[in-house]
């Protein structure tokens, strides 16, 4: 099994920028994609991003430039740098994992718990 673990999140004004991680532990595997998710209350889960384990990245349109989704594969270990943020971008943001997840994120076998990111106008 593999565990997904967040962290970096927190209260940032308008304007600033996090840095989102996620290590994976346990009996990991190769060829999974990883991505990002996020959910606000009342809202429907929806991707961010994913990230192909070759690194190829692909993002929600409303992103529009301001986030970059990574991974380093001799560390376990999934990213999310989150640059001019919005209000609107306040969610929990988990990551995902599993070998549909690049190409059909939502079917992701591995969850994490979520990390909140609150953005203030």
């Amino acid at each position: 099994q593999l565990q997904l673990v967040e962290s970096g999140g927190g209260l940032v004004q308008a304007g600033g920028s996090l840095r989102l991680s996620c290590a994976a532990s346990g009996r990991t595997a190769s060829n999974y994609g990883m991505a990002w998710f996020r959910q606000a209350p009342g809202k429907e889960r929806e991707l961010v991003a994913v990230i192909s384990w070759a690194g190829s990245p692909s993002y929600a349109a409303y992103v529009n430039g301001r986030f970059t989704i990574s991974r380093d594969n001799d560390k376990n270990m999934l990213y999310l740098q989150m640059n001019s943020l919005k209000p609107e971008d306040t969610a929990v943001y988990y990551c995902a994992a599993g070998r549909k997840t690049y190409l059909h994120p939502q079917e992701s076998d591995y969850w994490g718990q979520g990390t909140q990111v609150t953005v203030s106008s």
